[in-house]
């Protein structure tokens, strides 16, 4: 599925809508450079999940972890990781099945060999001549 979004508004807004369809127990990957759209991405979806607080990169935090209102949201951030053992030593491998809620990996790429087989993948791209244009690319999700 390919999604093009022509401003911050439209993407969050893709992303609340997005979040109304998933599941507890989905890990999501997002992938792309930066700038290209995956942290403003990650505050529609809280909004989607009924998150109050406000969602930031966690770049310094690596894990954050926010309340919603059937589910819990997990951002992770994995771009200050060397690699899967990186990801291991913090005990990330709790957030690859997330029991009550949904985990939202940023940088995915870092860990993808240890990622699980049924992870919905997203791909941002971010178009030179239309800064504020993002195109999401979505893999592994089906919608009904």
């Amino acid at each position: 599925m390919e999604i093009l979004c022509d401003s911050v508004e439209e993407t969050k807004r893709f992303a609340f809508d997005f979040a109304m369809k998933i599941e507890r127990g989905t890990v999501i990957s997002l992938n792309g450079h930066l700038g290209a759209g995956k942290t403003t991405f990650a505050q529609g979806f809280a909004k989607g999940m009924g998150v109050k607080q406000h969602v930031g990169s966690p770049t310094f935090k690596l894990v954050s972890e926010y309340i919603g209102n059937k589910m819990n949201l997990y951002h992770v951030d994995c771009y200050r990781l060397n690699g899967v053992a990186d990801f291991l030593n913090m005990g990330g491998e709790t957030l690859l099945l997330p029991e009550n809620g949904v985990c939202l990996f940023e940088w995915a790429s870092i860990i993808e060999e240890i990622l699980p087989e049924n992870v919905i993948k997203i791909d941002f791209t971010r178009f030179k001549d239309h800064p504020e244009r993002r195109r999401l690319n979505i893999f592994g999700f089906v919608d009904e």
